[in-house]
């Protein structure tokens, strides 16, 4: 009898082929939620899933007793108990790497629309409030020759860092991460600790996981470090900041302006006041949000789950410690 599949991702036709060349597949392309009656149905007989930005929980794991590997579309993981999923024997595979460019120019968009004011002063066009020159009460900051720190230097915050040092002669900072230096000798990039990270930048740009440890790293202790002329970037997870501390933050002038993509909560509340403030840049959580880059990490995904179900080594395994060699 062939390993069924619980599918909740947007995979085409052809992913959704490959993985019934050897399996038992169920689509589930509209589901919002893990209480989906026809979901919770099917859990029982599943081996496993493959989807993104559904809520995991060890609850849903007891109900699931024959599942051997999830697949998740997504570089992240926090939606997953990694822990539970480990003890159970239950791989974890995610998508690294295939999403790491496009969310990096997710990223510098993000510095360059907050650094130049594009979105605040395209609405001004919009508005029909171009009526003279731009003079000093609209302009904006250069980016070139600034200094950018990131917190956090794995795969995005170095493919954002040479953004800025090799198309901007940006100088490059970097904390909360382990000695690069291949990337130090590549870029010039210096490691720094946080605090000093904070003081010298005129860019700050997040990128670090969302663990027990980053849950709000950046608050408003680490604002008042900032620069009044700096720039806030994430592109990391929304509880990586503390959202209150970012408004006060900006409410004050205590930062000059942020880029956000993430947000402590999403979709982001109507009643937050951060996408009506003309000193933010708010994205709808854009970051690998491409046709080409959205289709490389379900193809991805379909790797990791097929390899998986085989008893073969997952091209990306989050919880190495479940790994069984067949």
């Amino acid at each position: 009898m062939k390993k069924r599949i619980l599918a909740y991702g947007r995979l085409n036709d052809d992913q959704l082929a490959q993985l019934g060349q050897d399996f038992e597949v169920q689509a589930f392309p509209d589901l919002s939620s893990a209480d989906d009656p026809a979901f919770r149905a099917a859990l029982p007989e599943a081996h496993g899933l493959i989807g993104a930005s559904l809520a995991i929980t060890p609850e849903l794991l007891d109900a699931a007793p024959k599942l051997e590997a999830i697949a998740t579309i997504s570089l992240g993981y926090d939606n997953y108990p990694v822990e539970a999923l480990t003890r159970r024997g239950i791989l974890l595979c995610n998508t690294p790497d295939v999403l790491t460019e496009t969310t990096a120019d997710t990223g510098f968009l993000l510095i360059m629309a907050a650094a130049r004011r594009a979105v605040e002063l395209a609405d001004l066009v919009k508005r029909g409030d171009w009526q003279a020159g731009i003079g000093p009460e609209h302009f904006g900051s250069d980016v070139h020759g600034k200094t950018l720190g990131l917190i956090g230097f794995g795969r995005i915050g170095a493919a954002v860092a040479r953004r800025g040092a090799l198309g901007f002669g940006m100088r490059i900072l970097y904390s909360n991460a382990s000695p690069k230096p291949e990337l130090d000798a590549e870029l010039g990039a210096e490691r720094r600790e946080l605090d000093e990270l904070l003081e010298a930048s005129d860019f700050v740009c997040v990128t670090v996981p969302l663990t027990a440890e980053t849950e709000h790293l950046i608050g408003e202790r680490e604002f008042a470090l900032m620069k009044p002329s700096a720039i806030f970037v994430n592109i990391a997870r929304g509880k990586v900041v503390n959202e209150a501390a970012l408004i006060e933050a900006l409410e004050m002038g205590r930062i000059r302006a942020a880029g956000l993509d993430v947000f402590e909560q999403e979709p982001l509340s109507p009643e937050s006041p951060l996408p009506h403030m003309a000193n933010v840049v708010a994205l709808p959580h854009i970051g690998s949000a491409t046709h080409e880059t959205r289709t490389a990490m379900a193809q991805r995904a379909v790797d990791n789950l097929i390899l998986a179900l085989r008893g073969e080594g997952p091209l990306n395994l989050v919880n190495d410690a479940a790994w069984r060699p067949a």
